[in-house]
Order: structure tokens, then C-alpha cells, then sequence
């Protein structure tokens, strides 16, 4: 019973922080800068409340209900800013050729950084100086590389994170920064060990240590918080801007709030992106730690060797994902041999 409220107590926290709290701040914006030059429209002034308690309870009700259809939506919400939906297609492709040459020009950039440190120390070989040189010379490196070499440690680092926050495949790059931030953790179990963590997400999220799956589900949950506060942003920044072609508007509070929230909506869309570091790094343990348990749980024995691991989930993975094939019994080999009569009868 302990672990059933907990359960619902951490989805409820999750939900409460993620959605519901951001909602609030937003509705509450829009209650003070857009609603009051609608209230000499007829319906408007007679549903809306005269008393103060009333307002509040509106303002609670009205987040509440808000933030639970927008848990609701998050994966269509998150598939926007990540670039699958509503992107025509030649928007699409030009998202990912740019995300894909901002990746390449990071790894140069580092390589540069570093192949500079070593010749300090005469450590090149002949194909390193080569290299070296042909990055000095590559145009879209000379604007960044003097600004680089005057990088400090730490900041040299930053170089690396931002690095990091790409997939490791070309062919997985997203067209958004978002996308590619969540990307490169989607794809952490198969690139590694060749387990489809999508694919596999609820049996592995299942057999996980709970305090991983508890970290995995704190960490989105402030991701979810910025995503909130940006759609909510963009929306209330939008209605306030509507707002002053009435015939009664107050010009004050209305160009104050789209003063105001239309810089924040790309502080929220760097913040969310920033904030999937600790989110891929619950994921990363999750797929580490949820590895050998969920073999056990499917009847598998762990193999010994990396080699035959990456087999065995990638077979796993592929049935999971497609009808039966009879090359699925390829799996044979690694299912836990059940015990046999003399087994019993030694024990």
C-alpha cells in the first residue's frame, strides 16, 4: 500500500510541478493583462466573477484543468519543438542539414583545440599535423577559432557538453536543438548496447531500480516545467498582443506583458534544452543499471560478452518491434535453461 501512494504522490508531484504550477503563472498573466479589456464585451462581463475569493478559485480551477490537457498533449507539444510535427517537409530538411553542420563544426572546433595543445608538446604524427593544418584553413573555423584559443579550461569544456547534446549517429540528427538534446539519450541504449530503449521503454522502466526510475521522472519533470512556460508564454504574449486592437485597452499592462514575456519565451526553449542533460543522464543509468534485470525478467541470461549482449538485444528489440520471424529463434541461445529432473533431485 506505501508503494502505491508513492507512486501516486510522485505522478502527482510531476504532474503539479511540470504543468500545473506554470499553467497558474501564465493564466494568472492572462487574467491581468487580457481579460479586463474584454469585459465590456456582454458574455465576458457576465461570467466573470466580481468577487475576489471567486477570482481565485476560477485562477485554481482553471490551471488545474489547463495543466491536465496539456499533460495530456506533451508528447504532441514536445514532438513540435523537437521538429516531427507540423514541419513541412523542406523546413524539416533544412532543420537537420543545419543541426548536422553545427555538430560537425563543434567536433572540428575541439579537434582544433586539442590537436593545438598536443603540437605545444611535439606529440603530432605526420597525419595529425596534416589534419591540424587542414582545420587552420577551413573558413567556417577562422571567425571562432581566435575566440576559442582564449577559452579557459571550463569554457573549453562547455564546448564539449554542447557537443554531447547531439546523437551520436549523423543519421538520427533532428532539425531543432530540442530535438537533437533528446535525441542523443533515445538513442544512448542501441547505440551502446543495442537495445531499442523506446522500443523496450515500459519493460525497462519496469524492472529498473526504483530510485533511477524516480530520478528519470524528476528529471523531466523541469523540462516539462520550461516547455509549459514557453507554450504558455507565446500564447498569453499572443492574446495581450490581440488584445490592444479593442476598443478599451489598457495599454500599460498589455505592452508591460508582451514586454516581458516575448524575450522569455527563448530563455524557457534554452533552459528546456539545458535541462536535458540531467534527463539523459537518469536515462543513460536506467538503460545501465536496467540492463541485466530485464534480461532476467524475459527469461535471458545476461552474455558475458559485449559482442553476443549487442546481439541478444537486438533481436529482443526486433521482436518486440515486428511480427515473428523464424530468425528470432537466433534467441535460443541465450534463454535461461529451465531446471530438469536431475537438477531437482541434486538440490
Amino acid at each position: 500500500m506505501g508503494d502505491i501512494v508513492k507512486g501516486v504522490l510522485g505522478g502527482t508531484w510531476a504532474l503539479l510541478v511540470g504543468w500545473i504550477v506554470p499553467t497558474a503563472l501564465n493564466l494568472s498573466v492572462f487574467l491581468l493583462a487580457v481579460v479586463p479589456t474584454l469585459q465590456h464585451v456582454h458574455p465576458v462581463d457576465q461570467m466573470w466573477p466580481k468577487a475576489q475569493a471567486s477570482k481565485s478559485l476560477l485562477l485554481l480551477v482553471g490551471s488545474i484543468l489547463i495543466g491536465l490537457a496539456l499533460h495530456s498533449l506533451q508528447n504532441t507539444l514536445y514532438r513540435i519543438l523537437e521538429g516531427y510535427s507540423l514541419w513541412p517537409a523542406k523546413y524539416y530538411a533544412y532543420g537537420c542539414r543545419r543541426q548536422l553542420q553545427k555538430k560537425h563544426d563543434l567536433g572540428k572546433r575541439i579537434d582544433l583545440i586539442l590537436l593545438e595543445q598536443r603540437e605545444q608538446t611535439h606529440s603530432l604524427s605526420p597525419e595529425k599535423e596534416a589534419q591540424l593544418a587542414h582545420l587552420r584553413v577551413d573558413p567556417r573555423l577562422t571567425r571562432l577559432s581566435g575566440r576559442d584559443r582564449r577559452r579557459t579550461a571550463v569554457q573549453r569544456a562547455i564546448l564539449q557538453e554542447e557537443l554531447a547534446r547531439y546523437p551520436v549517429s549523423d543519421d538520427q540528427i533532428a532539425p531543432t536543438r530540442l530535438g537533437n538534446a533528446i535525441r542523443r539519450f533515445e538513442e544512448y541504449g542501441y547505440d551502446r548496447f543495442r537495445l531499442d530503449s523506446q522500443v523496450m521503454w515500459h519493460e525497462l522502466a519496469g524492472v529498473a531500480p526504483e530510485p533511477v526510475r524516480r530520478q528519470v521522472e524528476l528529471a523531466r519533470t523541469r523540462v516539462d516545467f520550461f516547455i509549459s512556460l514557453l507554450y504558455g508564454h507565446s500564447v498569453v504574449a499572443f492574446a495581450a498582443t490581440l488584445s490592444l486592437l479593442g476598443p478599451r485597452p489598457h495599454l500599460g499592462i498589455q505592452v508591460l506583458s508582451i514586454a516581458i514575456m516575448v524575450p522569455f519565451i527563448p530563455v524557457w526553449y534554452w533552459s528546456a534544452v539545458k535541462a536535458t542533460d540531467e534527463w539523459a543522464a537518469a536515462v543513460r543509468a536506467l538503460v545501465n543499471l536496467g540492463r541485466k534485470p530485464l534480461a532476467e525478467a524475459l527469461g535471458f541470461n545476461l552474455p558475458s560478452t559485449l559482442k553476443d549482449e549487442r546481439s541478444m538485444w537486438a533481436l529482443l528489440s526486433r521482436l518486440s518491434r515486428l511480427p515473428f520471424h523464424e530468425r528470432a529463434s537466433a534467441l535460443d541461445r541465450f534463454r535461461v535453461r529451465p531446471p530438469t529432473d536431475s537438477d531437482e533431485n541434486r538440490g
